[in-house]
């Protein structure tokens, strides 16, 4: 499917579909850009940010949740009911008023000698890693409040073990399957996220392309160029199925019920 150029040589011609034997893999958009390496280039971008909120969230959450958990009492109070504040928020319109008030300032961001663009991807992964800490907080606060009163956390108290050793000695490595678990669906929902912040122009800025931006420029080609608005629209798809399936095999691995259900 050959957009007609110019001239009797045809110069300028620009493949609007599937060339299965040329460069043109699923065809150009109306600038002439390859649609199949503007998705890969894209997805990197998707993916790095994707992994890389989750990464920090799931960071995040981790010590705030081992530091109420343990703690109890007004730090418990403290950061629970400022997960509350955040949770209240739609997550989505949360993340689109951080991405409006950080996205205008003409300098970008600047904390003391760190300097970060606002055409930078750290932008937008920092966002989508803030909106999204308190679904991993609360879980793991109560698996900590869970494991810290199991008897070994009990006779390591009676050893005279430090706060530092309980937490981390005793506590962190009985919980931190809940977050290995749960980092795989996390990323499934920060890609579905960042997909949706470009798509609506406030998560990755041009020139960088990702799945969402991609999918931006091809929504007013759906009748003329469908795969530059189709093939990122798939790739997420694949993407977080894939990330699913992950995370629940994951899931069955690390949880002894499981293992006994299926035995049974």
């Amino acid at each position: 499917m050959i957009q007609q150029g110019g001239g009797a040589l045809g110069i300028g011609e620009i493949p609007i579909g599937p060339t299965w034997q040329t460069n043109y893999f699923i065809g150009a958009d109306a600038q002439g850009r390859d649609v199949m390496a503007r998705v890969l280039y894209g997805g990197r971008a998707s993916l790095e940010i994707g992994i890389g909120s989750a990464l920090i969230c799931c960071g995040i959450a981790l010590v705030l949740a081992l530091l109420a958990g343990f703690f109890r009492g007004p730090i418990d109070a403290l950061l629970s009911r400022l997960m509350d504040l955040i949770w209240a928020f739609p997550v989505y319109l949360l993340a689109i008023s951080l991405a409006t008030v950080l996205l205008t300032k003409p300098n970008g961001l600047q904390w003391g000698f760190v300097h970060v663009d606002p055409s930078s991807l750290w932008v937008p992964t920092a966002i989508i890693a803030l909106v999204y800490v308190p679904y991993v907080f609360r879980p793991v606060r109560g698996q900590v409040l869970s494991v810290r009163e199991k008897e070994y956390v009990e006779a390591a108290i009676a050893q005279g073990a430090s706060n530092g050793r309980l937490m981390f000695g005793e506590i962190l490595p009985n919980v931190i399957t809940t977050v290995i678990v749960m980092l795989p669906l996390m990323i499934a929902t920060t890609v579905l996220t960042e997909s949706a912040l470009s798509f609506l122009s406030i998560g990755v800025q041009p020139p960088k392309a990702s799945w969402g931006t991609i999918i931006d420029d091809g929504q007013s080609l759906l009748y003329t160029r469908p795969w530059v608005a189709i093939a990122p629209g798939i790739m997420i798809v694949l993407t977080v199925l894939s990330l699913n399936v992950l995370g629940d095999g994951v899931r069955d691995a690390l949880d002894p019920r499981a293992k006994l259900r299926m035995r049974g």
